[in-house]
């Protein structure tokens, strides 16, 4: 059902709340209720977490409400799923008369089962035709529907689960005509909790996937994990065997999540306010037997027994024990409800509006420092002990007070303004402190720009006083005039960036002001203006802190004159801590952004904004991808490939980076050849009618000579797909030929030919799960080598025919197009190039000489052995690892068997045989070498 405009928009699970920050954003209506009092800070901190937990009840029930509101508005939407509950309603119908017709004595059953069916239907058609009548005052008609309702829904037996969740949805409908959206949501969720299985798959599944799924998205995750490693799986009776187990514990453990939640919202809906329900944990199952040793490895990060930790946790330090690294199949997360300034915005558009504190309000803390309050007496103390407490000097007032008299007959700088920079500067009073912000805020307003106020205000000891009263203060609103006014400085004098970065080395203020519900986006903003480097973000909160902000920051941010994206600087922030560090460092923030579900975050930008930004998301994809390869078949599976192909166009065009092709190319490194072949597929739709191939024929045509061999390997993985490979083209001519000069190592520096290896090795397509290459390590199992197996975590699965298949193809078509030339520069390439290179040739000719007999042309097999067996023997000797020489023995008899070219070998390496006979111990290509030498 499509769900679009009337649901609120989809809720993730990094909604999160500041109990400090909230009464900043409560509605006009009540904030009657939260004036503040002087001097009594314990009493605003009780009504603060009052209204902490008003807000999330309150985000619940709209939610809820915002559904089930869509049902009495939208006909279309109310025809659906009433025909969906009349189709599993029939079902039961049908499904009871079958049971009962099998008992002795089922008339009376039978007649009560119609009965209670009967009225079921009829107070359906009842309560829609007060819906489509507008008759919403009828109160009597609606209880007595309520009534009948209630009583249906009261049938607790496990056969009567479905009959009594649509009875409960009826009874949230009934409750929501009458105005009661409290009790409306607790009938909603009451569907879940009687039938999880059928709201999650059936009736309710868009409201599912908006307030369930976030909770247990781990669980499909593994799902879809073990489902494709048992979709490999030999054995077709055990396959069907455990597949069915699979699916049984994956709907048991989806229905008993879905359980827990529901039960969970429904305690925040009790009317006398209980204390907090504990937060549900969701366990991944137990890991199933099958499971090899290896594989386990590969993803041993899954944990079996929690969730991992979520940006609510990690938003607002929720201590954890230290995990090990976390791989994608964890993500999930606790939905928090929150009804803070911009995320209910965003969440309900204009539903809530911030009611800005009162003027007689802003004034009513007082000059007094005579506070009895202990917890006031605790915050003063604090903000007098804070280190960079600026003590007035002469010199410094005098500073000041030159300032003023440059334009004495100006009210600009008046003894009010001068008396409130002092006190900024020197009072131990904070509510002092907050009141002179604001008279410093209403001059700069009054006179925005004015030369005499921004020479006072950009006084070192002047931001230092304001940055301390930006760190204590909890009033969202004296915090909000500070951002502001500091960002207006900024951008006026860059010399006030450096005063910040000073004054606060370690960014602790931001960190603060990161973990607000109403401000961190304006501060994201402040932030990102101060340009701090990497090293001032050491703290594991920075990740979580700065996903948030991209999860939420899509909406300029206006403070005073300077406006901002608050996603620009989320980029700006997150590209520092994956890049601004050491290598391990930088990879232990990416696999942090993995963990929290960062990836989907960035997949989305690449899709919109403009092209920097969208390639800086690219950019920061690869680093994940760098940090878990594991990642890379979710990616290739959910990124938008056209968007990719737009950014390749359009990056070639302004002459800016290659992230875009460079990520595609890595993408291809996928660990089953269908996948690649889908990934292929779906590149192949194009780009705004763009063809796929011509892109990038075109693209290789101006490619730098570190592109070339990247883009000239896609290029002919795009024509190999083509039904009738045999026929040639003008795009695999080109790419052929590509690859051939980018194999020459006279020419091509030691970048390039690290590009070309990578372009080999694609073309062998056989890669582990984390994108290892797996070619070498078959083509050693194929040749025997004793000193190395292909464990479970490298299967010859099923897929090994269609594997096969593609090395056919490639293999005739790099013959056939590249023919000598090809041959020469990949012989030459396992004596003469760097290392990578030399490797990723010697496996490429040896899983093409595997397949030499399908060019039926006895010149070019000569040939072949002709320009390869020298360079071959050369690699048998003693000087090159064992696998190379494997490789090479494995190479010449393929070559040996296919050339008609035997009787020569001897004469051409007189060492061969002795090599051979060493070799022998661990391969059987070696002997059956020798018997052909020996019998000659």
């Amino acid at each position: 059902m499509a769900s679009k405009g009337l649901l609120p928009q989809p809720l993730s699970p990094y909604i999160c709340h500041d109990p400090k920050s909230v009464a900043s954003s409560k509605g006009s209506s009540s904030s009657s209720h939260f004036k503040r009092v002087v001097g009594s800070v314990s009493s605003r901190v009780s009504e603060d977490s009052t209204m902490d937990e008003a807000s999330i009840i309150t985000s619940v029930i709209g939610i809820l409400s915002g559904y089930i509101g869509r049902y009495v508005k939208d006909d279309g939407f109310r025809r659906i799923v009433r025909e969906k509950c009349n189709s599993f309603l029939n079902r039961i119908r049908t499904r009871t008369r079958r049971r009962d017709s099998d008992d002795n004595d089922n008339d009376n059953a039978n007649d009560n089962d119609d009965e209670v069916f009967v009225k079921m239907e009829f107070c359906m058609e009842k309560i829609d035709r007060l819906i489509e009548d507008h008759q919403r005052t009828m109160t009597k008609s609606l209880r007595n529907s309520i009534e009948v309702l209630t009583k249906i829904a009261s049938l607790s037996s496990s056969s009567k689960s479905y009959l009594s969740s649509c009875a409960e949805f009826y009874l949230a409908i009934a409750y929501k005509l009458l105005k009661n959206d409290r009790v409306s949501s607790k009938h909603l969720l009451q569907v879940f909790c009687y039938s999880p299985n059928l709201a999650r798959t059936y009736l309710l599944s868009d409201l599912w996937d908006h307030l369930f799924l976030p909770h247990v998205l781990h669980i499909k995750i593994w799902y879809t994990g073990e489902f494709e490693f048992l979709s490999n799986e030999v054995h077709v009776g055990d396959k069907e065997k455990k597949m069915k187990v699979l699916k049984k514990v994956y709907n048991e453990k989806m229905d008993s999540g879905t359980y827990l939640f529901a039960m969970y919202y429904k305690q925040w809906l009790k009317v006398n306010g209980a204390s907090v329900p504990p937060l549900p944990i969701v366990p991944l199952p137990s890991r199933p037997s099958c499971r090899s040793s290896r594989r386990m490895s590969s993803d041993s990060t899954l944990s079996n027994s929690s969730i991992n930790p979520n940006l609510y946790k990690a938003v607002f330090g929720l201590k954890e024990e230290k995990q090990k690294p976390i791989s994608l199949g964890e993500q999930t997360g606790i939905l928090t409800p929150s009804k803070g300034l911009e995320i209910d915005k965003k969440l309900y558009g204009d539903d809530y509006k911030y009611s800005s504190v009162q003027k007689e309000d802003m004034l009513s803390f007082g000059r007094s420092s005579n506070h009895s309050d202990k917890n006031q007496a605790q915050r003063l103390d604090y903000f007098k002990c804070l280190s960079c407490r600026f003590t007035p000097t002469d010199n410094s007032m005098a500073k000041i007070s030159y300032i003023k008299s440059k334009n004495a007959s100006s009210s600009v700088l008046s003894n009010e303004l001068v008396e409130a920079i002092t006190t900024i500067c020197s009072s131990n009073i904070l509510t002092e402190c907050e009141f002179a912000i604001r008279v410093v805020t209403k001059a700069w307003l009054n006179s925005p720009g004015d030369p005499l106020i921004e020479e006072a205000l950009t006084q070192n000891s002047v931001i230092e006083g304001i940055l301390e009263v930006l760190f204590v203060s909890t009033e969202d609103e004296v915090l909000e005039l500070i951002i502001s006014i500091l960002s207006e400085l900024i951008t006026r004098n860059d010399a006030i960036r450096q005063i910040i970065l000073n004054s606060d080395p370690q960014l602790e203020i931001f960190v603060r002001l990161l973990k607000s519900t109403s401000l961190f986006l304006k501060a994201s903003v402040l932030l990102y203006l101060s340009k701090p480097m990497a090293k001032q973000m050491i703290s594991s909160e920075w990740v979580p802190l700065i996903l948030r902000v991209m999860e939420f920051g899509d909406k300029l941010q206006t403070l005073f004159t300077v406006q901002c994206s608050p996603q620009v600087a989320a980029f700006y922030i997150l590209d520092q801590l994956l890049n601004g560090f050491d290598e391990d460092k930088n990879l232990e923030n990416a696999r942090q952004v993995l963990s929290l579900g960062g990836l989907t975050l960035l997949m989305k930008r690449v899709q919109e904004g403009e092209i920097h930004e969208r390639e800086n998301s690219v950019s920061m994809i690869s680093c994940c991808l760098r940090a878990e390869g594991s990642c890379r078949g979710y990616l290739a599976e959910n990124i938008n490939k056209s968007s990719l192909l737009e950014l390749i166009v359009l990056g070639r065009k302004q002459n800016s980076s290659s992230y875009a092709l460079s990520l595609l190319f890595e993408l291809l490194y996928l660990d089953r050849r269908t996948k690649i072949t889908k990934f292929l597929k779906g590149l192949k739709d194009g780009w705004n009618g763009l063809n796929t191939m011509h892109i990038f024929f075109i693209y290789l045509q101006k490619a730098s000579p570190e592109e070339k061999p990247l883009v000239a390997t896609i290029l002919l993985m795009l024509d190999l797909m083509e039904d009738n490979h045999v026929k040639g083209s003008i795009y695999r001519e080109e790419a052929v030929e590509a690859i051939v000069a980018s194999l020459d190592c006279q020419l091509c520096d030691d970048r390039v030919q690290q590009q070309s290896a990578k372009a080999l090795l694609l073309l062998g397509s056989h890669f582990s799960y984390a994108g290892e290459s797996l070619m070498e390590k078959l083509l050693l199992q194929k040749a025997g080598f004793h000193e190395f197996s292909l464990d479970d975590s490298f299967p010859i699965h099923k897929e090994e025919e269609e594997a096969e298949s593609w090395h056919k193809k490639a293999a005739y078509v790099l013959f056939k197009s590249g023919n000598k030339k090809l041959l020469s520069s990949l012989a030459s390439c396992v004596t003469n190039s760097i290392p990578c290179l030399a490797r990723a040739s010697l496996t490429t000719i040896s899983w093409m000489c595997s397949h030499l007999h399908l060019v039926e042309d006895s010149k070019f097999s000569s040939m072949a052995f002709s320009i390869l067996t020298p360079h071959l023997l050369r690699s048998l000797s003693y000087d090159n690892d064992v696998e190379e020489r494997v490789l090479a023995s494995y190479s010449l008899l393929h070559l040996t068997k296919n050339s008609g070219r035997v009787p020569t070998l001897p004469s051409l390496n007189k060492d061969a045989i002795t090599h051979l006979r060493n070799l022998s111990l661990v391969t059987w290509t070696a002997n059956e070498l020798i018997s052909i030498f020996t019998s000659i």
